[in-house]
C-alpha cells in the first residue's frame, strides 16, 4: 500500500491540474526494541529503509522522543497533504523530556540541541551525543548523565533528531538542513555518536553527501535479538548507555592524551556494568532496578 501510494503521489505532483490529496499517515508502534514476548521474529525496523527508496519530496519520517513531541507531530501530519508521513513511537511509558511549548519548537525545526542535557550548556562540544527514536534517546540521556557525574569537565552536547529528513541535503530532501545549520548542530571536527532507532544504513544514506561525515559513529539495530529484556536489546545491539560511554571515552582519549587514563577507567567501569547486567538477567529474567528505576536528574 505504501509503495503504491508513493508512486501515485510522485505522478500526481507532476500534473499541475491535480488538487492536493490526503497524506498517508502511518503510526508504527510495534518497535524492535520492546519485543518482550514475540522475540527475534518481530524485530526489524526495515520499514524506514523501504520508504527511503522513494522520492525524497514525498515522504517524511518522524521519531518523536516523547509524548508531547508525538502530539505535535500527529497534529502536523493530520493537517498535511501530498505526503507519506511515518511516525514511530512505542506503546510503553517513557520519560517526558520537553514541555509542550518546547516540543512544538523542537518539532518545528526537526533537530535541536538540548543544552540542559549536556555540560557547558552544550557549547563548544568535545563530544556530541545524538538520539533519534524514543528508546534510543533514553539511552543517550542516561549516558549523558553518567558523563556529567563521572567527568563533568568534559564538554558534552546532546542533540535530538525528531524529523529524520533534516539530516539529508536540501537538494534531495526539501526539509534537509542547510549546511550552515547542520554544522551548528554537528560542528566540523567534533566526534558525533549517533544512536538511531533503525538500521544504520538509513543514516548513512542521509549523511553520505554531507562534508566530513567521517565524524559520525552510527549505532542502530544490528539484527541482534531474541525474547529478552528491554535493556538487553540495547546491549545486544551496542546502543546501551554503557556502550555510548565507552565510545565517548575512546573519542576523548584520542582527542587528548591527558585524559586517556580517566577515559580508560570509564571503559573498565562500563564493561563491568555490562557484565553485571548479563549475570543479573540470566539469574532473574528481568532488568535490574538500576535500569528500570532510572530517572533523569540533570534538569
Amino acid at each position: 500500500m505504501m509503495n503504491q501510494y508513493a508512486k501515485f503521489l510522485k505522478s500526481s505532483l507532476e500534473a499541475p491540474w491535480r488538487l492536493p490529496v490526503s497524506s498517508l499517515n502511518y503510526l508504527l508502534t510495534s518497535e524492535s526494541w520492546r519485543q518482550d514476548h514475540n522475540g527475534y521474529s518481530h524485530q526489524g525496523p526495515g520499514f524506514i529503509n523501504n520508504l527511503m527508496t522513494k522520492k525524497g519530496h514525498i515522504y517524511r519520517i518522524y521519531l518523536p522522543p516523547d509524548a508531547n513531541c508525538l502530539l505535535s507531530t500527529t497534529d502536523h501530519c493530520l493537517r498535511s497533504t501530498n505526503y507519506i508521513n511515518l511516525m514511530i513511537a512505542g506503546k510503553q511509558p517513557m520519560p517526558q523530556w520537553l514541555s509542550m511549548e518546547e516540543a512544538l519548537e523542537h518539532c518545528r525545526v526537526g533537530a535541536s540541541v538540548w543544552p540542559w542535557a549536556g555540560t557547558n550548556d552544550g557549547e563548544d562540544p568535545q563530544i556530541v551525543l545524538t538520539g533519534c527514536g524514543d528508546n534510543l534517546t533514553l539511552e543517550v540521556m542516561a549516558a549523558a548523565q553518567i558523563l556529567r557525574e563521572e567527568v563533568p569537565s568534559w564538554r558534552v552536547r546532546v542533540v535530538n533528531v525528531t524529523d529524520l529528513m533534516t539530516l539529508g541535503i536540501p537538494q534531495k530532501y526539501p526539509h534537509g538542513l542547510s549546511e550552515e545549520r547542520f554544522e551548528r548542530l554537528f560542528p566540523a571536527g567534533c566526534p558525533v555518536i549517533f544512536n538511531f532507532h533503525g538500521y544504520t544504513a538509513a543514516i548513512k544514506q542521509l549523511l553520505f553527501e554531507r562534508p566530513r561525515n567521517e565524524r559520525f559513529d552510527i549505532n542502530g539495530y544490528r539484527e541482534e535479538g531474541t525474547t529478552t529484556t528491554p535493556f538487553d536489546m540495547q546491549v545486544r545491539n551496542k546502543t546501551s548507555r554503557f556502550h555510548l560511554v565507552i565510545q565517548a571515552a575512546q573519542k576523548r582519549a584520542a582527542q587528548d592524551p591527558a585524559v586517556a587514563a580517566r577515559a580508560d577507567e570509564l571503559v573498565r567501569l562500563s564493561d563491568r556494568k555490562l557484565a553485571e547486567h548479563r549475570a543479573y538477567i540470566c539469574a532473574n529474567g528481568e532488568d535490574p532496578k538500576e535500569i528500570t528505576g532510572w530517572r533523569w536528574s540533570g534538569r
